[in-house]
């Protein structure tokens, strides 16, 4: 408490100062007014922060829905085309997701989905991102990544997809997922490159499908 009155004395003074004042020159009534004003300045603040944070969330994983995710990427491309930092973006789609739905029921697929959010937002570094693309499909930014780099870490979070389990009425279930990377090009357009990267996806599920190795569901 003590803290945040000093903090809301420290905000005041700096809007006295702002209109070329200090605190002599107003009156106590004054004063007290203008903190309140500042505290609810400070409290929509908040609110709005909040808002605006619960507004990029999926409605469903723990991650970024698609308008965020694009948001980010965005951000990201920006930073490679000024500073020349590698990145890459990852397109994951889960094989077999609408037989799950079909046969366990949507709650069953929201159970999947939740987790693989999980699963990919724990195995991921801050800097990066995590988002759900919409249906089963996720995407992942990676910053400051080679191109290398980048093919090894869709790699490890394609493993550890298809090596975890969902525990869903008191059975565990297997998933699988195809995975494409691509490395991000400089003026390149957020679209473009996920674009991009769902072809490699794609590519990578029809060669598993020719060499028999297709995955149908749970």
């Amino acid at each position: 408490m003590l803290f945040r009155r000093s903090k809301l004395a420290s905000e005041t003074s700096q809007v006295l100062q702002g209109l070329g004042l200090n605190a002599r020159d107003v009156s106590e009534a004054g004063i007290a007014a203008l903190e309140r004003l500042t505290a609810e300045l400070a409290e929509l603040k908040e609110k709005l922060e909040a808002a605006e944070a619960l507004a990029d969330r999926d409605t469903l994983a723990p991650v970024f829905n698609r308008r965020a995710f694009l948001r980010e990427l965005h951000r990201t491309m920006s930073e490679v085309e000024r500073y020349k930092n590698p990145a890459a973006v990852i397109y994951i789609d889960l094989d077999g997701f609408k037989a799950v739905n079909d046969e366990y029921g949507h709650s069953a697929g929201d159970a999947i989905l939740r987790h693989v959010g999980m699963l990919l937002s724990d195995s991921v570094r801050e800097s990066d991102v995590v988002g759900r693309l919409g249906g089963d499909e996720f995407g992942v930014i990676l910053n400051r990544a080679t191109a290398a780099e980048a093919a090894t870490k869709a790699q490890a979070l394609n493993d550890k997809i298809n090596t975890s389990a969902i525990l869903y009425a008191g059975v565990p279930h297997r998933i699988r997922a195809s995975v494409g990377v691509h490395p991000i090009a400089l003026a390149e357009d957020p679209e473009t490159a996920l674009a991009r990267a769902d072809e490699a996806m794609y590519a990578e599920k029809h060669a598993r499908r020719a060499q028999g190795q297709a995955f149908a569901g749970f």
